[in-house]
């Protein structure tokens, strides 16, 4: 398997009171490794996966921490050093309730070019994140990796990543450049505004028109699997909300170690192995 895209340091801020404007808010600080395409990585290997990450990292210390880090987790790396560009880092503001909100400086992600994507394995699998797409710059690559993985007969998976940018690329655009995909795995909001349904169920099976296979993801509320005309619903794993960063690429990477191992399988089993490591991943501040 191989995934492309963006690898990033997390300082993860878990905030605690009342907000305090012009004074100090008591907060818990940590610094983890992050970016969607790493995490995913980074799951799969621990799940016995065989995996190839591409990407980009800057030429500072946070970059061969990160290398060390997935390389000791199982990652095959192919990432590419670009000098006097940092390392992507994100601030990860987390509330009380463990939502959070991002502060992304991307650095040398939004450097990705095409010949930095691998040339697929045939009969192989390809997860892209949507990041990937979402910015003008590393967009060819994406573009390309996902086109050069559909030529080869590979399987394709790509996560439409975060609304905001999602919506100035334009819906339309995004369903055209991702028409080769097999799986999508939106969570509620993306499914939305890729679809204009206001029902999970109905963007789910709207998306089931254009794509294989569709899990839609709807945090304390479960997930979605739609198929064809089949759509299967199971609840959320029980779990102590810490905080939710990395909760989206942790479900990717365990629904996708069961579904890749059994495309044919049951979409319950593969639904509740991405719940099942999502739930783990909130318990704890950061995306790994």
């Amino acid at each position: 398997m191989v995934v492309v895209g963006d690898v990033a340091t997390d300082v993860v801020v878990v905030l605690a009171g009342s907000p305090a404007p012009g004074s100090d808010r008591p907060a818990s600080i940590t610094t983890r490794g992050g970016g969607a395409a790493a995490n995913v990585a980074a799951h799969l290997a621990r799940l016995g996966t065989t995996v190839e990450l591409a990407g980009c990292v800057g030429d500072d210390p946070a970059a061969a921490g990160l290398a060390a880090e997935l390389a000791a987790a199982g990652v095959r790396l192919r990432l590419r050093t670009v000098p006097g560009v940092p390392t992507d880092t994100i601030v990860s503001l987390v509330e009380t309730d463990g939502q959070r909100s991002f502060l992304a400086d991307r650095g040398a992600n939004l450097e990705l070019a095409t010949d930095d994507v691998p040339q697929p394995h045939p009969g192989g699998h390809l997860y892209v994140s949507g990041y990937t797409l979402l910015d003008p710059r590393p967009r060819p690559a994406g573009l390309q990796a996902l086109r050069n993985a559909v030529a080869a007969g590979c399987t394709v998976s790509i996560d439409p990543a975060s609304t905001g940018p999602l919506a100035t690329y334009g819906a339309d655009r995004w369903l055209a450049d991702t028409a080769g995909a097999t799986l999508v795995l939106p969570n509620a909001a993306e499914a939305r505004l890729l679809t204009g349904c206001g029902n999970p169920a109905d963007a789910a099976r709207a998306l089931a028109e254009r794509y294989p296979v569709v899990a839609l993801k709807l945090g304390a509320d479960g997930a979605l699997w739609a198929s064809g005309d089949v759509l299967v619903h199971r609840p959320a794993h029980p779990t102590t909300v810490i905080d939710t960063t990395g909760a989206g690429d942790a479900f990717a990477a365990g629904l996708l170690s069961v579904w890749l191992r059994d495309p044919d399988g049951d979409p319950g089993a593969a639904l509740d192995a991405g719940q099942a490591l999502a739930a783990a991943v909130v318990r704890q501040p950061g995306a790994r």
